[in-house]
């Protein structure tokens, strides 16, 4: 992968729809990567199903990030 993209997340296939989704409608378009399907396709599954890695250009860090976090403590509330 491009080393200008930042990994912003980590976890649950849900959240991370969510992420994408509010990224998404402030003109971010971020990478997903699932590690359950690359693995599946490559002969062997992962350790953990539906774990998806949410990845964003650099120069969008900043406006990513604050989206990340209030999307994830919504959840935790």
């Amino acid at each position: 992968m491009d080393s200008s993209y930042q990994k912003i997340y980590t976890g649950s296939f849900i959240i991370a729809q969510l992420i994408v989704d509010k990224l998404k409608a402030v003109g971010i378009s971020p990478v997903v990567k699932d590690e359950t399907e690359s693995g599946r396709l490559a002969g062997f599954g992962s350790s953990i199903p539906g774990f998806q890695e949410i990845y964003v250009n650099e120069e969008e860090l900043d406006e990513a990030v604050p989206i990340v976090e209030s999307v994830t403590s919504e959840l935790q509330s």
